[in-house]
């Protein structure tokens, strides 16, 4: 019997003696995880996100988060991109904000500072959770912990005139 274009007999010869024949055409283990979540994504995204691979790399996403109604960056498209490691779920994807953004836990770089992009990665998150978990820093910045600390020290000693500024650049760069 042909199995994968070897025989049933060689392939089990090659697991008795060690080894195992694998496809080249097969998926990583990551690459399965990365396809299931993306098939969830897309049958259930999170409120105003959305991300599917660039091209035909799977391991390179591109996202959208639309801002939230009632934040300074409402209706805003911000454009992520999402680089998802080979080892993953157990090291967290890479992501990298692509439309310029006056918030205080996002670099001008677009780096994210978030902590379960960091020392709180689960292998049980997956990247509708992360793109929910980013959203809501719209909405809650984390002052406390910033990469942008004079855009921090504002919001802090004035969220009116903080808020502005943030609404200006999403009106200039994400609209």
């Amino acid at each position: 019997m042909m199995i994968g274009g070897r025989s049933s007999s060689s392939s089990s010869t090659a697991t008795a003696a060690g080894g195992t024949w694998v496809s080249t055409t097969s998926v990583s283990a990551s690459g399965r995880r990365i396809q299931r979540e993306m098939s969830e994504l897309n049958a259930d995204p999170p409120p105003h996100c959305s991300a599917a691979p660039k091209g035909d790399n799977l391991f390179h996403w591109v996202a959208t988060i639309i801002g939230p109604p009632g934040t300074p960056y409402q209706g805003g498209i911000f454009f992520l991109d999402i680089t998802f490691p080979s080892d993953y779920p157990f090291q967290p994807p890479k992501v990298i904000f692509k439309t310029r953004i006056y918030h205080c836990n996002i670099d001008a770089a677009g780096n994210l500072s978030l902590d379960i992009l960091k020392d709180s990665w689960s292998p049980a998150l997956t990247i509708s959770k992360v793109l929910t978990a980013i959203r809501s820093i719209f909405s809650n910045p984390d002052p406390y912990s910033p990469l942008t600390s004079g855009v921090a020290r504002l919001y802090l000693a004035d969220k009116a005139k903080h808020d502005e500024i943030a609404s200006e650049w999403t009106l200039r760069f994400a609209k």
